[in-house]
């Protein structure tokens, strides 16, 4: 455990070095000292005092590395040949002529951008070697033993406490003392025991013999996306928390088997708050403890690229956890920007999801989250990422209370926030630097123009977005109008309406869509009744016949016109009734509604089995034809009086027909 005062300032990292110890935690018989490491955004006290084993000793220090933040980019002399010439050629301009009405803020990030690289090629080595962070911070085992750094400038004073010296910190008398879990962290675990105890940072080493090897290659990038989003701990079908090992063996076949070729993994990085579905995290180089350790997380992946099944991981770069014991918000005590991880007073926080937001204006923050990134593609060799709450980076306003009308206007203003857009069009330039193959899904609900386009043509770099607007015109219509009054124009318009150029996952349902207070697809279709009608050994009523039509014509149309990929949310490819609910003092902290019913699918007299057999039939004909990556669009007819849309994707012509639903 780090512990820290903030009455004055440290060196900017902390380093500890246990000569002995091997695994898991610091062993009590080693000896434990600590360094100065430069690289930070401070100068170091010309006294520092630092803690030694049993004793407190005072050493006199000198700054070393670099003095640097990103904010200087502007303001160090750089040689930029033909800066201007390579803004007036963008390729963004050429796919969109109408983003030249806008080009002051593109050559305005575009420099930033430039400056930044060169920057870190100056000063790093490069943006490889600038992403290499959790070699250096955090727990590493070096030559002469397992060193400690961590970065933390408004310390005065740092204690690390651990069962290597009976957790004792007594002997440093500290003024406004923080304890925190080091931000670098890579496995944390809770004792279950105990009602909303903190987490604590455990050192994971395990000897050779107990680490996961990798025995399948990564699969190549398919042609076209169909992703099974899945969230591990509530995919069993048992009231409790699922294992990777148990996702692996038992639910990677089923996915295999609906012909599905890449996987969305939620709620892997560390977060205390299991209901928060993994979006408030708090130790971001942390797999979850909760479903068990870095290597079962590794079978997993590794299994799944035996089957040929690429894996994504949902990442959480737009917030942090409030938590302050167990999270990254307890090394913010009130310092500077520029000291920080967060932004300082209300910027700093998100007033709707009650969590921390990144000050990407950082040095060590782009250090810290683009590190993030390539550990998680380097340690378990994962395929990519899906960003969330893209729209929150995006803009100073968050997208709250913000209906984007496509006004270009909305996109490239003063509330846009380019400190993010930098640290994104750095992240999508490192991630596929280091795997050419990697695809990147940004969840951003505003549709701002050029996230989509590769960043040497000035945009930001991401492969895909999120069709976000389609689950909401979906769910619109379930709601509020009856199947008489559908326009097919109106489904029409919500389906294709995206940009040219720029790829969209396009989706019916996802676990959004399914959260307490609300209900899957199926459920609003045919509600009470999937308790007591979808036994085929009675005849079906209207309601049943209905809503299992209706389920698969929904999916299917979302499918095959709403964009260049494809996903669907773990038990909605059967018709999964109900909702998701996570254990919380509401629901008596029941697990019943956090799991699948895989035995609804797998009964053979029950009518799930229809709609999980025509799932699989929709991704084998893409499988078969490549209908979701051609280019070739066009919607020939959507009769409002005939209730019936016909299209071609590819080489295929679909015919979607209403009128049924109208008796």
């Amino acid at each position: 455990m780090f512990c820290a005062s903030s009455s004055a300032l440290l060196p900017p990292h902390i380093a500890v070095r246990n000569l002995t110890s091997r695994r898991e935690h610091l062993s009590k018989e080693g000896t434990v000292t600590l360094g100065l490491f430069g690289n930070g955004s401070l100068r170091v006290p010309s006294q520092c005092t630092f803690w030694q084993s049993n004793r407190l000793s005072t050493s006199t220090g000198s700054q070393v590395g670099h003095d640097i933040s990103v904010r200087t980019a502007l303001e160090e002399p750089l040689i930029m040949t033909d800066i201007e010439e390579e803004i007036e050629n963008l390729g963004i301009f050429k796919v969109d002529p109408d983003l030249r009405e806008y080009k002051d803020h593109f050559a305005y990030r575009w420099k930033r951008y430039v400056e930044q690289k060169a920057l870190i090629e100056k000063h790093e080595e490069g943006l490889e070697e600038f992403s290499k962070g959790y070699l250096k911070f955090g727990f590493n085992r070096e030559e002469d033993g397992i060193v400690y750094r961590e970065w933390a400038p408004a310390a005065q004073e740092a204690q690390l406490i651990g069962d290597f010296n009976g957790w004792d910190g007594s002997k440093h008398q500290m003024e406004k003392i923080s304890l925190e879990i080091p931000a670098w962290i890579r496995y944390a675990t809770v004792d279950p025991n105990r009602f909303a105890a903190p987490y604590d940072g455990v050192y994971w080493d395990p000897p050779p013999t107990e680490r996961y090897v990798f025995k399948h290659p990564q699969p190549p990038k398919p042609e076209s996306l169909r992703i099974y989003e899945a969230h591990v701990g509530m995919s069993g079908q048992e009231p409790r928390v699922s294992t990777y090992r148990e996702f692996a063996d038992n639910v990677l076949p089923r996915i295999k088997s609906n012909n599905y070729n890449t996987i969305q993994l939620m709620a892997i990085m560390e977060h205390s708050y299991y209901a928060s579905f993994g979006y408030h995290v708090t130790n971001f180089f942390a797999a979850s403890s909760r479903s068990g350790s870095p290597e079962d997380l590794k079978y997993l992946i590794d299994k799944a690229h035996g089957l040929g099944l690429r894996v994504l991981m949902d990442v959480v770069h737009s917030h942090a956890s409030n938590n302050v014991t167990d999270g990254l918000n307890g090394f913010d005590v009130g310092q500077s920007a520029q000291e920080s991880y967060f932004h300082p007073g209300e910027r700093g926080r998100h007033k709707l999801w009650d969590s921390r937001l990144f000050n990407y204006g950082n040095w060590e923050v782009l250090r810290f989250l683009l590190s993030n990134l390539r550990y998680w593609l380097e340690e378990f060799r994962f395929d990519g990422f899906r960003f969330d709450g893209v729209t929150s980076m995006l803009y100073h306003h968050h997208g709250i209370n913000m209906g984007f009308s496509g006004n270009y206007a909305e996109y490239f203003s003063f509330d846009t926030d380019v400190d993010a857009v930098l640290y994104l069009m750095l992240a999508n330039d490192l991630v596929h630097q280091l795997l050419p193959d990697v695809t990147v899904v940004a969840e951003d609900v505003s549709g701002m123009p050029a996230l989509c386009r590769p960043v040497f043509e000035g945009g930001i770099g991401f492969d895909y977005r999120l069709a976000m607007a389609v689950p909401d015109r979906w769910i619109d219509l379930l709601k509020n109008r009856n199947d008489s009054d559908w326009s097919m124009n109106e489904i029409v318009w919500s389906l294709t309406n995206r940009r040219y150029t720029e790829k969209c996952v396009a989706y019916a349902e996802s676990h959004d869509q399914a959260i307490v207070g609300d209900k899957t697809v199926a459920f609003l279709l045919m509600d009470k009744e999937m308790y007591t009608g979808m036994s085929d050994l009675e005849p079906a009523s209207p309601v049943i016949d209905r809503g299992i039509a209706l389920q698969k014509m929904i999916h299917f149309i979302t499918m095959a016109l709403g964009g260049e990929g494809y996903l669907n949310f773990m038990g909605n490819e059967f018709g999964h009734p109900e909702w998701i609910d996570f254990p919380r003092e509401g629901n008596k902290w029941s697990y019943d509604k956090c799991r699948r019913q895989w035995n609804l699918v797998d009964t053979d007299h029950l009518r799930y089995k229809y709609m999980n057999a025509f799932d699989r039939a929709m991704n084998l004909l893409d499988e078969n034809f490549s209908f979701l990556s051609s280019t070739k669009q066009i919607v020939s007819s959507a009769s409002e009086e005939d209730k019936v849309i016909v299209f071609e994707r590819g080489d295929l012509v679909f015919e979607v027909s209403f009128v049924i639903f109208l008796e």
